[in-house]
């Protein structure tokens, strides 16, 4: 595996299971995707923004792209680690990085990178996001 172009990822630590396994005999697309999107919540919760913090400040991020590359098959019985961070902060949008790999080979799965969009709860509308948001999520935490 390459080397992550970040000191401090956060890493969220997955066994396979049969249940990740598709009709080609492993783990597919859609779950590497919910994966990231897993492994993106539980940074978010470690840095102290849990769905009921999201709430008090009324909006949250939703995703709007994802950008997967998938390098090499992984099955039941693999423990992987989904490494995120965040990349990027603009007005209303903030972006993350992803790397899954599996650390008995160094092997790498997939990675990816998600635009995520913070929306006004009530109106579901693009709006700036908070500044404790910001400061939580600046990518130069990360570096």
């Amino acid at each position: 595996m390459t080397e992550l172009p970040v000191s401090r990822p956060f890493a969220w630590e997955i066994a396979v299971t049969d249940a990740d396994i598709d009709a080609q005999g492993h783990v597919g697309n859609v779950t590497i995707v919910d994966w990231m999107s897993r492994a993106a919540w539980a940074h978010s919760r470690s840095l102290g923004w849990g769905l009921d913090d999201y709430q008090r400040l009324g909006g949250w991020f939703v995703v709007r792209r994802h950008e997967v590359d998938y390098h090499a098959a992984a099955y039941s019985g693999d423990q992987l680690v989904c490494y995120t961070w965040p990349s990027g902060l603009n007005k209303a949008t903030a972006e993350r990085c992803h790397r899954i790999v599996r650390p008995l080979d160094g092997g790498l799965i997939a990675e990816g990178r998600n635009t995520w969009a913070y929306l006004d709860r009530d109106s579901g509308r693009p709006v700036r996001i908070p500044a404790e948001l910001r400061q939580a999520f600046d990518p130069a935490r990360f570096i």
